[in-house]
C-alpha cells in the first residue's frame, strides 16, 4: 500500500513477552502522527502490558505495578510514555536494576510526558499509584449504585483518559496487548475488557480477592478497561451475557435478550467475530455514554433499559466496534470518523438484519435530523467543524457518527449492497488489528473497489465527503414511513390539535423524538402544561423523551419543569441526554443559568470525570 509506511522492520522484539499475535503495524505517514500523544513509537514502542493492581476504595487509587514490553529500533536508549497525575515510586529493568526516568512539562489536556532511558532493557516495571481525581476513574458511593449499599469503581478510557491511571503509550495507533491481576475487596467482583481467566476471584490477603484477565490480541490503549462492584451474571446466549447489579438484572436480561441475533448478523454480514465472548456491562447512571466497545464486555448505559427494546440500537452499535474500531482503529483522533461513521453505518444493518427495515430505516433517518441539527449548531456548511478528517479532538456534535455513516450509505447505493458488502468484509480482513488513517482507508477504497473506474470516482466525490467542510451533493437521505406519520402529528398539533388527539400510546424513543424535536420552539406556557400533564413527559421513565421534554421546555423559559429538570439532571450521568440541557439553561441568560449552577452545584458529585469536565466548560 502506497500510503502507509511500516516501521516494524526497523525494530527488534524483546524475548520477554509470551504473544499470540505478531505486533501490529505503525503508521509512520504525516497524518499518522498523533497530536495528543508524546510518544515516538518509531523509536521505541510498547507492544504488552502486564497489570499488577490493587483498587483501594478508600483513597480512590489503583496501586501496583505495569510491566511493558517494548519494540526498539537498533540504537534507541530512551522510551516516552503518556502520563496523566501518576504518582510513580520507581522504574526498574526486568531484573529489579533502577533506571532512570523523568516526567517533562505537563498540558492541562493531555498530561506529560514520561520519559524512560531504557538501555538496552526491552522490559520494564513501573511501579505507581494513581490520582484520586484519575481522569478515567469514577469510584461510586453505595448510595450512586442501584443497591445502595457497596461501591462501585468504573473506568472510560476514550480517548487519552488511560494515561492517568496505565503508564504507557496511550495512542489509538499504538495496539498492545495485555493482562491484568485487578485485587478488590472480597464482596466486590472485578470484570475487564479480555478473557476472564478467574470469573470467582482468587483469595488474597486482607479480605480481598484478585482477579485475572488476559487479551492476546493488539487493541489501542484506550479499550482497556475496569469496573469492580456487586455484580451479578446471567447468560444470555452460549456466547453473550450480561452482568450488572443484581437490581438491574432481571431487566436488563429482558432488554437485552436480542443480543445473540445480533452478533450472529453481525458475523453474517462482514464476517467472523474475533473476540471470543460479547457480553455486556450495565452500568449505574453516571456512565457519560450510551455505551463503550470495550472489547469482550460492552460497557453500556442504564439509560437504554426501558422496556421496549427501542434502544438496543446501541448495543448494536457497540457491537459493530468489534469490526470498526477494535478491529480496525483510527490511527488518530483527527480521524475518530472511521471509527463512529462506520459503525453507524454497520449498526443500522444489523437492527435491519433484527428488526426489520422499517426500523433501520427510522433510526437512519433520525440520523439524518441530527446530521442536520449538527450543521447548523456548528455554523452551517462551510464550518471547519463539518469536516470528517480534521480537529484531533473531533469534529462537531455527532458529525463523525451520523456524517461519516452517510457517506458509507451514499457509496452503497452507488455501487449497489452486494458489491459494497464484499468490500467491506474484505476491507476488515485486509485491516485487520491495524491502525487506520482517512488517507489509507481512501487508497484501500481506490485500489479494491473503484478500482480505475473514473465515473464511479467523479461521482462518488472521496476527498470533498472526507476532507471538505458541509455535505456534498450526492448524499443519500433514508426516509422512514413511520416517521412520516409522526410528521403528520406535528403539524396537526402545530395548527392547535389538542394533545387528547393525539395517540402516543405505543410510541417508540425514536418516535418521541420525531415528535418534540420538531415542534415550534415557541410554545405558550398554556400548551407546555397540557403536554406535560397529557403525556406525562416530566415523569416518562424514558430518559431520552425526558431530555427531549426538557429541551423544549428550556426554551420557553417554563419555569414548572426545574424541579422535575432538578432530579433528573442528578439522576443521569449520560453526556448525550445532559450536556445539551446544561447548554440550554446558559443561552437562557438571567433566567436558566442561575438554575444550571445551582443543579449542577449538587450534581457534579455524581458526575463521571469526563461529564464533569465538559459541563465545567459550559458554565465557566
Amino acid at each position: 500500500m502506497r500510503h502507509r509506511l511500516y516501521a516494524v522492520s526497523l525494530l527488534s522484539l524483546a524475548a520477554t513477552a509470551v504473544r499470540a499475535d505478531p505486533p501490529s503495524p505503525i503508521l509512520t505517514t504525516p497524518e499518522a502522527h498523533d497530536a495528543l500523544s508524546y510518544a515516538e513509537p518509531q523509536v521505541a514502542r510498547v507492544v504488552h502490558v502486564d497489570l499488577d493492581l490493587t483498587a483501594d476504595f478508600s483513597t480512590h487509587t489503583m496501586a501496583g505495578t505495569a510491566a511493558l514490553d517494548i519494540l526498539a529500533a537498533p540504537g534507541a536508549t530512551l522510551i516516552v510514555l503518556d502520563d496523566n497525575k501518576l504518582a510513580i515510586a520507581s522504574i526498574a529493568d526486568a531484573a529489579g536494576r533502577p533506571l532512570r526516568w523523568s516526567v517533562g512539562a505537563s498540558d492541562a489536556y493531555k498530561g506529560a510526558p514520561l520519559t524512560v532511558e531504557i538501555g538496552a532493557a526491552r522490559r520494564i516495571v513501573i511501579r505507581y499509584r494513581s490520582s484520586p481525581d484519575a481522569g478515567a476513574l469514577q469510584w461510586l458511593t453505595p448510595a450512586l449504585t442501584a443497591g445502595k449499599v457497596k461501591p462501585y469503581l468504573f473506568s472510560q478510557g476514550e480517548s487519552i483518559n488511560n494515561r492517568s491511571w496505565i503508564p504507557t503509550q496511550d495512542s489509538p495507533g499504538i495496539r498492545q496487548s495485555w493482562t491484568a491481576k485487578i485485587t478488590v475487596p472480597a464482596d466486590l467482583t472485578a470484570v475487564m475488557s479480555a478473557e476472564r481467566l478467574t470469573p470467582k476471584g482468587e483469595p488474597a490477603a486482607y479480605g480481598q480477592h484478585s482477579y485475572r484477565f488476559r487479551m492476546d490480541h493488539n487493541v489501542p490503549p484506550y479499550l482497556i478497561a475496569l469496573a469492580v462492584g456487586d455484580l451479578a451474571f446471567r447468560p444470555l446466549g452460549a456466547r453473550t451475557g450480561v452482568y450488572t447489579e443484581p437490581a438491574m438484572l432481571d431487566r436488563s436480561a429482558r432488554e437485552l435478550s436480542d443480543t445473540g441475533k445480533m452478533v450472529d448478523a453481525a458475523e453474517t454480514l462482514y464476517g467472523p467475530y474475533r473476540w471470543g465472548r460479547y457480553d455486556v456491562l450495565v452500568l449505574p447512571p453516571s456512565f457519560p455514554f450510551g455505551g463503550m466497545e470495550n472489547p469482550t464486555l460492552t460497557f453500556a448505559t442504564p439509560t437504554i433499559i426501558t422496556g421496549d427494546k427501542s434502544n438496543v440500537d446501541v448495543i448494536a452499535h457497540e457491537l459493530a466496534h468489534s469490526w470498526s474500531g477494535n478491529l480496525v482503529t483510527n490511527a488518530t483522533w483527527s480521524d475518530s470518523w472511521l471509527n463512529e461513521g462506520f459503525t453507524v453505518y454497520f449498526e443500522n444493518r444489523i437492527d435491519e438484519a433484527v428488526y426489520g427495515k422499517e426500523r433501520a430505516a427510522t433510526l437512519a433517518d433520525l440520523s439524518w435530523d441530527n446530521l442536520q441539527r449538527d450543521i447548523k449548531a456548528a455554523g452551517g456548511p462551510d464550518a471547519p467543524g463539518t469536516r470528517l478528517h480534521g480537529d484531533p479532538e473531533g469534529a462537531y456534535g455527532e458529525m463523525d457518527y451520523n456524517k461519516g455513516s452517510t457517506f458509507l450509505r451514499t457509496i452503497e447505493q452507488a455501487v449497489g449492497r452486494p458489491r459494497w458488502d464484499a468490500y467491506l468484509k474484505g476491507y476488515f480482513d485486509r485491516h485487520a488489528f491495524q491502525p487506520q488513517t482517512t488517507a489509507g482507508f481512501l487508497a484501500d477504497l481506490r485500489a479494491n473497489l473503484i478500482k480505475g473506474d473514473a465515473a464511479l470516482e467523479t461521482s462518488l466525490q472521496l476527498d470533498r465527503w472526507a476532507y471538505q467542510p458541509g455535505l456534498p451533493d450526492n448524499a443519500v437521505h433514508v426516509r422512514s414511513a413511520t416517521l412520516e406519520k409522526i410528521d403528520v402529528d406535528v403539524a396537526a398539533f402545530d395548527k392547535g390539535a389538542p394533545v387528547a388527539s393525539i395517540d402516543a400510546t405505543h410510541w417508540s424513543t425514536q418516535e418521541w423524538l420525531r415528535f418534540l424535536n420538531r415542534l415550534p420552539r415557541a410554545q405558550t406556557a398554556a400548551r407546555l402544561a397540557e403536554m406535560d400533564k397529557g403525556f406525562g413527559l416530566s415523569t416518562s421513565p424514558n430518559a431520552y423523551v425526558r431530555s427531549a421534554w426538557f429541551e423544549l421546555a428550556i426554551a420557553n423559559r417554563y419555569a414548572a419543569i426545574v424541579p422535575a429538570l432538578d432530579q433528573y439532571l442528578n439522576g443521569v450521568g449520560r453526556m448525550l441526554l445532559i450536556v445539551p440541557l446544561y447548554r440550554d439553561l446558559k443561552a437562557q441568560g438571567e433566567w436558566g443559568l442561575p438554575i444550571a449552577r445551582r443543579i449542577y452545584a449538587g450534581a457534579r458529585a455524581s458526575y463521571h470525570p469526563v461529564a464533569a469536565s465538559a459541563i465545567d466548560k459550559i458554565l465557566g
